[in-house]
Formats: C-alpha cells, sequence, structure tokens
C-alpha cells in the first residue's frame, strides 16, 4: 500500500509572507530563524487591541458587558503586560505613548460605534482548517476573529480588525485572500447554500467595509491557491524583495540585502532549543501570533 502524501498546510500569512519577500519566507518557515527583534510597535499595537476585543466578546457572550472604563483598563493591562522595551518603534517621530493612545482611541470609537453589542456573537478567535482538494493534500488554516450570526438578516458575519494606519480601497479589500479563505471555511460548516459577510473594521479610520464573495470566486480561489503552494514548494531559489517593508522585517539584520549574515544552523538549532524550552504558546497560538502581527505589518501606511 503506498504511503498518504503529508498534507501541505498553510495559512495566509505564510503565502503573503512567500510573495512579499521569498527571502523572508525562508528565514522565517524554512530555516526556522528566530529574529533578535521578535516584535514591532505596530504588531504590539495589533495583538494587544485583538486581545482586548476576543477578552470584551467573552465576557458579553457570558452575560457581562463590560464598561468602556473597564475595556480601556484590561488594555492597560494586556500593554504593559507584553510590552518590551527591545520592541521595534521605526518611526522615530513617535513614542511608545502616542501607539498606546492610538489603541484607546481604536477602543473608545469601536465601543461607541458598536454598541450595545447585541449582536449574537458565535465565537472568537475560532481556528478554522479547510481542504484546498478532495484529497485533503491541501490544506490552509487560520482565526476568525469573531464569528456572528445575524438572525435579522440571516448571514454569518466575519468580523476582522485592522490597527493598521492605510484605508485601502473597496477593490483592494475585494482582492484580499484572507477573510476569503475563512467564508469558505463557515460555508464547509454550516452550507454552501448560507451567505456569508466578510467585515473589515479599519480601527484607524473609524470604518468597517463588507464584501460578500460568490460560490464560484471561492471555487476559482482555491484552484489559485494550490497553485502558489506548489510554486512555493517548488521553489529552489528565495530571492530578497526590498521595498519600504524592510524597515519593518525582524530579519533585517542577517539579510543580505543589508549586509547581513544569517546564523550557521548549529547556532540556530542552540536558539531554537533555548526559544522552545521558555515558550508557554502551543503550535495554533504560535502560528495565532504571527498571523495577527504579519496582517498589522503588511499594511502599516
Amino acid at each position: 500500500m503506498p504511503l498518504k502524501k503529508k498534507s501541505k498546510i498553510y495559512s495566509h500569512s505564510r503565502l503573503s509572507t512567500f510573495e512579499k519577500c521569498p527571502m523572508k519566507f525562508k528565514f522565517q518557515y524554512i530555516d526556522k530563524i528566530i529574529p533578535e527583534v521578535e516584535q514591532t510597535i505596530e504588531s504590539h499595537l495589533g495583538k494587544s487591541v485583538h486581545e482586548v476585543l476576543e477578552w470584551f466578546y467573552t465576557q458579553v457572550k457570558k452575560g457581562k458587558t463590560p464598561s468602556i472604563d473597564e475595556m480601556i483598563l484590561y488594555y492597560t493591562y494586556i500593554w504593559k503586560e507584553n510590552y518590551a522595551p527591545e520592541t521595534l518603534i521605526v518611526k522615530k517621530y513617535l513614542t511608545e505613548k502616542d501607539y498606546f493612545n492610538k489603541g484607546v482611541q481604536f477602543l473608545l470609537n469601536y465601543y461607541t460605534e458598536n454598541s450595545p453589542f447585541d449582536d449574537n456573537t458565535l465565537e472568537t478567535e475560532k481556528r478554522i482548517l479547510i481542504n484546498l482538494d478532495k484529497d485533503g493534500a491541501y490544506k490552509m488554516q487560520g482565526f476568525i476573529d469573531r464569528l456572528v450570526y445575524n438572525a435579522e438578516t440571516g448571514e454569518y458575519e466575519i468580523h476582522d480588525y485592522k490597527t493598521a494606519n492605510s484605508m485601502p480601497s473597496k477593490e483592494k479589500i475585494n482582492e484580499d485572500r484572507q477573510l476569503a479563505i475563512y467564508s469558505i471555511a463557515i460555508k464547509e460548516l454550516f452550507g454552501y447554500d448560507k451567505d456569508v459577510c466578510l467585515i473589515w473594521h479599519y480601527l484607524a479610520h473609524n470604518q468597517k467595509i463588507c464584501i460578500r464573495k460568490a460560490n464560484s470566486e471561492l471555487s476559482k480561489l482555491k484552484k489559485d491557491i494550490i497553485e502558489l503552494i506548489d510554486s512555493i514548494e517548488s521553489s529552489k531559489e528565495f530571492p530578497a524583495k526590498k521595498s519600504a517593508l524592510c524597515s519593518w522585517c525582524e530579519y533585517k539584520n542577517v539579510c543580505p540585502e543589508f549586509g547581513g549574515t544569517p546564523p550557521k544552523k548549529e547556532i540556530q538549532k542552540k536558539f531554537e532549543s533555548i526559544f522552545s524550552n521558555n515558550r508557554k504558546d502551543s503550535s495554533d497560538e504560535v502560528e495565532e501570533i504571527i498571523e495577527i502581527s504579519e496582517k498589522e505589518k503588511l499594511d502599516i501606511w
């Protein structure tokens, strides 16, 4: 009996990393280099806001809607608890306090706009895993910030929070792969006849945008992702793609494009051992952290 082929499990962040810079993909996912700078201030802001909103809706589901003051107090605690002195701040004209205050404003606006929070939230940070092909050889995983069932419209809603400064056009948002992947997961779970609304909350602009995808679009997306995965798996070279994003890259110091040298394998293995022994996160949680970090860094303007 032939051995069953191991599934290729990818996430939106992995695919995006390869598209943005194949060399960074190699450093992060193949060589598994532990960066000296693990966190930028943008990713810290994004993770803090996501964690607060996850906590908030968990309380709402329990029938205990926190006050706006309680939300900000919890945000302050999360910010201080997870902030590291070595956090990278690229925009030198801004300080940690400036970014902290941004988060406060995001949450104040969000609370005001969305109160009384009775939209029937089903789950927060829901992990999804979908098959892209009938044999299950290609899989995609991810984390839905918040899943809602809107009883008035009969739609499922996938909510995603963005803390980046940029506000892309609706056309660009319509091309976004991440929430469309999540839409496939929800349709597989509840039925392809169900309507799914993809909702982006652009917190820096206090705006939300809703997109709906036809089943034909989702089928094409599956095929496109399989082609991209095949391209990645067959790649022999992983060239660097220099761009403005390089200023935020945690691998800049080891990138040959900037005069760096990747660590030797034996040194890297020692770092991996130390890192894995000290880290408490499960592999799923690590993937979730990477996904949040990447989606904030890819849209920082």
